[in-house]
């Protein structure tokens, strides 16, 4: 049997706790697999509790990672603390530095410093692997960096964070307001007590930072990316989407085009018999349209112990086997500009929910309105809505009412959209800002 692989494991909240049950349970296993004994030789966290010293057994404990990282007892660094700078990154900087190799599932960290420290890797021969990035237990990773290797990626998309899609399901299935689902997502441990990373898209935009850089061979570029998140999302959306064949959902999405790499975060439309509509609750989905492999659509848990803990695991395995290759595919010396296209020159249909005002003239306005930006509306559905009077109460004299105006428009740019709705905002016959989101094409 080869050297031992020995692991140092830096961070033992939910991913480092399921890492050292996983390796309890399935170690042996492994180790059989790869031929070398697989084993912890030490740890470091903030606390060091009863119940983790009693798990832990007489495995070394570090106050300082950085320390754990340095320490020759191990040959294979596991970051889990989390954290985009600070001891994160300085505790994998030394392993590298010191020959050792990387595992992280840090994807704030691999967003900001990713090809940097993938350059550290490459100068010292190690692996820096990160299967447990992004999306869990998807081998997502593995796909894009092996298994689609030969083929040019078209388009890489998908549900990246649990959170944002347990709450639209929920919106969906159960007709609830946003408010109230985020704070059933919060109390179930989905969402955090400051949710704004996860609602805001921004979780999602980390992930499809590094999987557009492994897609398109660009460096990793966390600033080109368009994000929105769904707190703009409503019931009235949710139902007109749904009368009109459609779900939201927030996606992250990237393609390359004529004018650079589209890359993006914000909610869309998808067909109700599209495979990924029916992706819901806290699961995630990735998929990719490869010019040989065709369209490939993986699905899976997105988060937990469990599932992170068997990415972090996949990435030992093929440390085991002495499968080493560049971090991002293509060497860090190769790694083109990642150049970003206009979002404004991008071409589709789009949802645009109205409140208007009930007065002569107005839906004419809109519709000249849009015309005037070579906007061609596909269908126009408008709702007003009726609210009864209380039991014995006396209705006052009618008045007019703000209609629910649903547009849905035939493919133009999105230039042409946003004037359109700006020039409409400030002509004064809508009572809300419209509401516009993307229909994706899946």
């Amino acid at each position: 049997m080869s050297e031992p692989l020995t692991l140092g494991i830096a961070g033992l909240g939910t991913v480092g706790g399921g890492l050292i049950d996983l390796l309890s349970a399935n170690g042996a296993h492994m180790s059989g697999i790869v031929g070398r004994e697989i084993r912890v030789t030490g740890v470091s966290a903030r606390t060091k509790t009863a119940a983790r010293k009693k798990q832990l057994g007489k495995i070394k404990w570090f106050d300082d990672p950085i320390a754990l990282a340095r320490d020759p007892s191990n040959n294979v660094f596991v970051e889990l603390m989390g954290g985009e700078n600070g001891v994160a990154r300085a505790a994998i900087e030394t392993a590298l530095g010191a020959k050792k190799h990387v595992i992280t599932a840090n994807k704030a960290l691999l967003a900001k410093h990713g090809v940097e420290l993938a350059r550290l890797a490459e100068k010292n021969g190690v692996a820096l692997y990160f299967e447990a990035a992004v999306a869990g237990a998807i081998p997502v990773i593995k796909t894009l960096r092996e298994a689609l290797a030969a083929n040019r990626i078209k388009r890489v998309y998908g549900i990246l964070n649990g959170t944002c899609n347990y709450i639209l399901s929920q919106m969906q299935s159960e007709k609830r307001a946003f408010a109230d689902v985020l704070r059933e997502a919060q109390a179930l441990g989905y969402a955090e007590a400051d949710p704004t990373f996860d609602i805001g898209g921004f979780d999602t935009a980390h992930k499809l930072a590094i999987i557009t850089s492994l897609a398109f061979g660009t460096k990793v570029a966390l600033d080109q990316i368009h994000v929105e998140g769904i707190q703009s999302i409503t019931q009235a959306d949710i139902e007109a989407t749904d009368s009109l064949g459609y779900r939201i959902k927030l996606l992250g999405v990237a393609r390359e085009t004529d004018s650079g790499i589209e890359a993006r975060v914000s909610p869309a439309l998808v067909y109700k018999d599209s495979a990924i509509a029916e992706v819901s609750g806290v699961t995630n989905a990735v998929a990719i349209d490869a010019d040989y492999a065709g369209n490939i659509l993986l699905v899976g848990a997105g988060a937990g112990a469990r599932p992170t803990a068997s990415a972090v695991a996949s990435d030992l395995i093929d440390i085991g086997f002495g499968f080493i290759m560049p971090p991002f595919v293509t060497p860090c010396a190769k790694l083109k500009t990642h150049k970003r296209a206009k979002l404004d020159a991008h071409y589709g249909s789009y949802y645009v929910r109205l409140t208007v005002q009930d007065k002569p003239g107005a839906m004419a306005s809109i519709a000249k309105r849009m015309g005037d930006r070579g906007v061609s509306l596909e269908s126009i559905v408008q709702h007003r809505p009726m609210t009864p009077p209380a039991a014995g109460v006396v209705p006052p004299p009618s008045k007019a009412t703000p209609a629910t105006v649903i547009i849905i428009t035939h493919e133009t740019t999105e230039e042409a959209m946003r004037k359109a709705l700006e020039t409409i905002d400030k002509d004064g016959n809508v009572t809300e800002h419209p509401q516009m989101i993307r229909i994706e094409e899946l």
